[in-house]
């Protein structure tokens, strides 16, 4: 019995999700060449699948991977009632980032959610639409603002450079990931000093929705206990 396992196909995370598991006895190796998206693992319990980091949430939620690793960030933005559809089997230590709202350094009267919804309204009143705020992370934002009791304001989205959004005139603030603040500051952008949405890090989930018979549930026992989770 192998149970498929979803891991990111590129770049660091890659690395990482490699290192995480052959640290605890599990080898992972890429087969074939670059652009096959192909992996091995040193186990017969593991069918190994590269996908991107966005694609690994969507194959959780429909149950076709039984387990992922990719940020906590996309797995709670992408899938509604996100715990009821994956399980947190283990935080994997890498892949950190800060999911928060930014402004334009310029705004110095706007340093925390209630300036920002002060700043909405006025810019309402002053423009005649709302102020927007570019982000990739719509569930994430839109829920953190109502709970904050922010309006007056639009999301709009952004699939490139966030940050260089305020510069194009395209939005007036954003909601995006930062991990040193460095791109923010070279955007002239400062974040809102309780505007920290979420802190996200990789994580391995298990997907409520796929099979999991007797047969499943024995080999990710013996997984777990490999891997120490």
């Amino acid at each position: 019995m192998t149970l498929k396992l979803g891991l990111p196909s590129k770049g660091r995370l890659m690395e990482k999700a490699f290192d995480w598991f052959s640290g605890r006895g599990i080898e992972m190796r890429r087969s074939g060449n670059d652009r096959e998206y192909a992996a091995e693992a040193g186990t017969a319990g593991l069918t190994v699948m590269l996908m991107s980091a966005g694609e690994i949430p969507r194959e959780l939620a429909a149950g076709r991977i039984h387990l992922g690793v990719t940020g906590s960030d996309l797995v709670r933005d992408r899938i509604p009632a996100w715990d009821q559809a994956v399980e947190e089997l283990a935080e994997l230590g890498f892949g950190f980032a800060d999911l928060v709202i930014a402004v334009p350094a310029a705004w110095v009267d706007v340093e925390t959610l209630d300036d920002l919804d002060a700043a909405a309204a006025d810019f309402r009143s002053g423009h005649g639409h709302r102020l927007r705020i570019a982000t990739k992370y719509h569930r994430l934002v839109r829920d953190f603002l109502r709970e904050a009791g922010v309006a007056d304001y639009r999301l709009v989205d952004s699939q490139g450079a966030t940050e260089a959004t305020v510069r194009h005139l395209t939005a007036e603030a954003i909601a995006d990931i930062t991990s040193t603040g460095e791109t923010l500051r070279a955007n002239h952008l400062k974040p809102l000093t309780d505007g920290l949405i979420h802190r996200s890090q990789a994580v391995l989930f298990r997907a409520r929705g796929a099979i999991w018979g007797d047969a499943e549930r024995a080999e990710l026992e013996r997984l777990k206990g490999v891997l120490g989770i």
